[in-house]
């Protein structure tokens, strides 16, 4: 019996002249259909083999689905509505419109990423966004590389490497990714030597440690991600600046997740810009370009032209160097701050700064449509009060007060996964649970997502219970 049946199965061959698989064909080409085709006919043959034949149109459309999965891009965009404005899973943070079109300009053509169109002769990539992070900042000299995890490590093995790295216990940092100091410091060469306690640190707990013939430099790591309260102490940046100076020493900061702009005037707590670190006399300070900033993944090094100097010769820039698009929309990304243009157009800014009435309306316009499209109850949909975060190792333990629509009902995971997992032309919109209740933020989803965001809503309510 399961020899008649396995000779039904029809060959690669007379598959791929169906009309469906050679318009796949032409459109994918042979070689994805033909490996999809004999993947779906090894599959048949043991259902057979189980007593479970699959006729043929079955098959034919096994195989247009396997195909189409195999040709999906895996990396897709979604909504983000959890309300986290820096979303590390999701992406960090979103370019603006004028960072996106400056990308595309630079994929798009030849450009002058390291050609001098004055002299007629070779040029830096680096100059592209240097002068604009000086003006910004107060700093003598900038360097930008791939990421801030590489700024830190390329300035410790450049200006530190085999020397004594002071730093406080309280600031031997993990961040996302199991990037941790300490093994960074293993790697760059540097020797580790912590002073202080977890919660207090005192000027003179860095003299005493100090060994002036190897003492490289003096570092700070800035508390981006987590939060020492109570009894606490810690030297301010000019008192360790002195010092590092007073032993012809350097004194370095890793401010992470750095900001150009003041985060007290949106109801948050103060975060330490770049601006006020130059200003401290710290020498070298180190900060992420995709975080607070605003702009793409990057790692911006800033201070002193002596040293910035000196990193540019060191070996393992060129492998960490940023790329053309990179470098167009970093530059794009500043050119918003020179114009006093960020809370205008960079997403990130613009998440933080939105007012409560603003996102009340629009949450309201989601419940609205929500009850015209699918007639949910009156019980189910809800605007309630809650709050956003700026996330992305920044300010922690900071909220943002917000208006969200709220869902209840039973299964919430489960509505949950159909908003993450929709069909193709739908569009993924990942949300949070709090209180038993899906919880969709308007904080961070683009106004002009919305009305994907309720078709997408929509869609997972009628699957959904």
């Amino acid at each position: 019996m399961f020899q008649a049946e396995l000779r039904k199965l029809p060959s690669v061959n007379k598959l791929l002249q169906t009309e469906e698989l050679t318009r796949l064909t032409h459109q994918h080409g042979r070689e994805i259909v033909v490996d999809a085709a004999r993947t779906e006919l090894d599959l048949a043959r043991q259902q057979i083999m189980a007593g479970h034949p699959t006729p043929a149109p079955l098959l034919t459309e096994a195989i247009t689905k396997r195909v189409a999965a195999l040709t999906q891009p895996t990396l897709r965009p979604v909504i983000n509505a959890t309300g986290v404005i820096i979303h590390t899973n999701l992406g960090r943070a979103l370019l603006s419109r004028r960072a996106q079109a400056a990308m595309v300009q630079a994929a798009s053509a030849y450009s002058n990423l390291e050609y001098n169109l004055e002299a007629g002769s070779r040029g830096s990539r680096y100059v592209h966004a240097a002068d604009l992070l000086c003006r910004l900042t107060g700093a003598e000299a900038a360097l930008v590389v791939n990421n801030n995890a590489s700024a830190v490590v390329l300035t410790l093995m450049a200006l530190a490497q085999g020397r004594q790295v002071l730093i406080s216990r309280s600031q031997l940092v993990e961040i996302g990714g199991g990037f941790r100091i300490p093994d960074i410091m293993a790697q760059s060469g540097a020797k580790l030597v912590e002073v202080g306690t977890t919660n207090r640190t005192y000027v003179r707990d860095y003299e005493q440690a100090l060994d002036p013939a190897e003492l490289g430099l003096i570092l700070t790591v800035h508390h981006s991600n987590y939060q020492i309260t109570g009894f606490t102490a810690q030297p301010s940046l000019a008192e360790l600046a002195d010092l590092a100076h007073r032993h012809q020493s350097l004194f370095m900061e890793d401010l992470g997740s750095g900001t150009l702009l003041d985060t007290a005037p949106f109801g948050l707590a103060h975060e330490p810009t770049i601006q006020e670190s130059i200003a401290a006399g710290v020498d070298i300070v180190t900060a992420s370009g995709d975080k607070l900033l605003g702009g793409p993944q990057a790692g911006l090094i800033l201070g002193r032209a002596d040293l910035i100097a000196r990193l540019k010769k060191h070996p393992l820039t060129r492998a960490i160097r940023v790329d053309k698009t990179t470098l167009a929309a970093l530059q794009a990304t500043l050119f918003a701050y020179l114009e006093n243009k960020a809370t205008e157009e960079i997403p990130v800014w613009r998440m933080i700064a939105a007012e409560s009435k603003t996102l009340a309306r629009r949450a309201r316009n989601w419940l609205n449509a929500l009850r015209r499209e699918c007639g949910s109850a009156e019980a189910a949909l809800e605007i309630i009060d809650t709050i956003s975060t700026v996330g992305g190792g920044s300010l922690p333990g900071q909220t943002l007060p917000t208006k969200a629509l709220a869902i209840s009902g039973p299964a919430i995971d489960d509505l949950a996964e159909r908003l993450r997992r929709p069909e193709a032309a739908v569009l993924p919109v990942v949300a949070r649970i709090e209180a038993e209740r899906l919880v969709l933020d308007p904080r961070t989803v683009l106004p002009e997502q919305d009305q994907a965001l309720v078709e997408a809503t929509v869609h997972a309510l009628a699957r959904w219970g």
